[in-house]
């Protein structure tokens, strides 16, 4: 088979001022795409990871001393397009009348006052949130005092046209003929800004990478004391899988040399689906909060000349990701959490579910906005501490709630009290008024559009 696929893609980068250690990337994928190397990972080749430390296990250590060496990296990329939105999630309010990156701010700002510790904060922007972010920034004089730049730009890479395998071209809007190449390209491209060698002059060992909309993310000095002390070069926080994690990516140990990987549903063969969806066997489910040594990674990336070969994420889309008729497009991506099989040695931890709190959907905007939540010290958002074990389970309408501009003008008052929910399922076009409570399992089923007045209590089975 002819490599015209590849030569032309890999020139449309160039083309671009694409750096050439992403070209070199993007040209690794490509190969393993052609071959078919999607990097399955059999049950048959896997044992379940044992042997976890514990969060609440960890010794107490001096904050002023490890935070020193420490920078958060927040993953910053995304727009909110699953809202019906154009801008950063990381703009669009968390709760309280401050965004995701406010809250992110104050807290660390917060750290930084209270251990007199420098504790950079970067951000991984795309081409289409770098922007609007750093406006935002602007706001927050005070953050740049470290001296650190802001932020550092992801990687984008051709679609591929699903049929030839050649650079999509789309006169419409060429802006769509490109994307990032998934979360797994933060480590290159922590090299190729030159924010790695910049960290690692300053005297900082340890990043800690995480979601921009995941506000569970705190850090935690301890977990930092921890790899210094074992000597771990990259380190998983994890949780225990339930059923609702039985999609999402688990860890597993690799029968033929112990090492630790990831397993996404992509990496799963389909005659290995059930055992996939085992969360008991498989117990420990990726939380997409990551540590890593820097000095490590730097090594690491020096020998493999810049790229990081992680597993292969093939993922089949359109080109115009909101219109279904128009060309279908392969995206050669990767997961960030799939470096864990890139360093022997690597560890997991086991955390509490409240360090996993992603907002994907308005319906876990509408959690988090609630009365579940608590803004407290050092700006934490955390449950309250009767709700920590469990949230609620909360599930809108789609036609009616799914789009936040929608969202937003069905709780004009903001949003109804979930402290004793269990279940607050909506179906149809409902608005609720001002302090609405919602206790034990509720569901609210209305064929024409409705509001709930005013301090109404729905009330349901416990």
């Amino acid at each position: 088979m002819s490599n015209e696929g590849r030569r032309a893609a890999a020139e449309k980068m160039r083309e671009a001022d694409a750096h050439p250690e992403a070209i070199r990337a993007f040209e690794s994928a490509y190969d393993r795409l052609r071959s078919g190397q999607e990097a399955m990972l059999p049950s048959s080749e896997l044992e379940p990871a044992g042997d976890v430390s514990e969060l609440d296990e960890l010794p107490d250590v001096d904050p002023g001393d490890i935070l020193g060496e420490v920078a958060l990296i927040k993953l910053n990329g995304g727009l909110a397009t699953t809202m019906g939105l154009q801008e950063p999630k990381s703009l669009i309010e968390a709760r309280d009348g401050r965004s995701f990156l406010d809250i992110i701010v104050g807290q660390t700002l917060a750290l930084r006052r209270r251990y007199a510790v420098e504790l950079p904060l970067i951000l991984m922007d795309s081409r289409a949130t770098q922007e609007p972010t750093l406006r935002a920034l602007a706001a927050h004089a005070e953050l740049r005092e470290d001296g650190v730049a802001p932020d550092f730009l992801q990687s984008v890479v051709p679609k591929l046209d699903a049929e030839t395998l050649e650079p999509v071209s789309w006169p419409p809007a060429p802006a769509n003929e490109w994307v990032p190449p998934g979360h797994g390209d933060v480590y290159g491209s922590l090299r190729r800004s030159g924010m790695l060698d910049e960290l690692r002059s300053r005297g900082i060992r340890y990043a800690m990478i995480s979601n921009a909309d995941n506000l569970g993310a705190a850090l935690e000095p301890r977990v930092a004391g921890h790899m210094r002390a074992q000597g771990i070069p990259f380190l998983m926080e994890v949780v225990l899988g339930t059923e609702a994690d039985r999609k999402g990516g688990h860890v597993a140990r690799r029968r033929s040399d112990g090492q630790l990987v990831l397993r996404e549903t992509a990496h799963t063969p389909p005659e290995d689906e059930d055992s996939f969806r085992d969360y008991r066997r498989w117990r420990y489910y990726n939380t997409n909060n990551l540590w890593v040594d820097l000095d490590v990674l730097h090594e690491a990336l020096q020998r493999a000349g810049g790229v990081l070969e992680l597993p292969l994420i093939v993922n089949r889309k359109t080109v115009d990701p909101r219109d279904a008729e128009s060309t279908p497009v392969i995206q050669l991506e990767s997961a960030m959490g799939a470096a864990i099989e890139s360093f022997p040695g690597a560890g997991l931890l086991l955390v509490p579910r409240t360090r996993f709190a992603p907002v994907k959907t308005t319906d876990d905007l509408l959690v988090l906005r609630s009365d579940v939540y608590e803004v407290g010290e050092d700006m934490a958002v955390v449950p309250a501490d009767d709700r920590a074990d469990h949230l609620p389970y909360v599930e809108l309408d789609k036609r009616y709630y799914r789009m936040i501009d929608e969202f937003e003008r069905r709780f004009p008052d903001g949003p109804p009290s979930l402290r004793e929910a269990e279940r607050f399922v909506v179906h149809g076009d409902v608005t609720f008024a001002d302090g609405v409570v919602v206790r034990g399992a509720v569901s609210v089923d209305e064929p024409e559009p409705t509001t709930v007045p005013a301090g109404t209590v729905l009330e349901g089975d416990a």
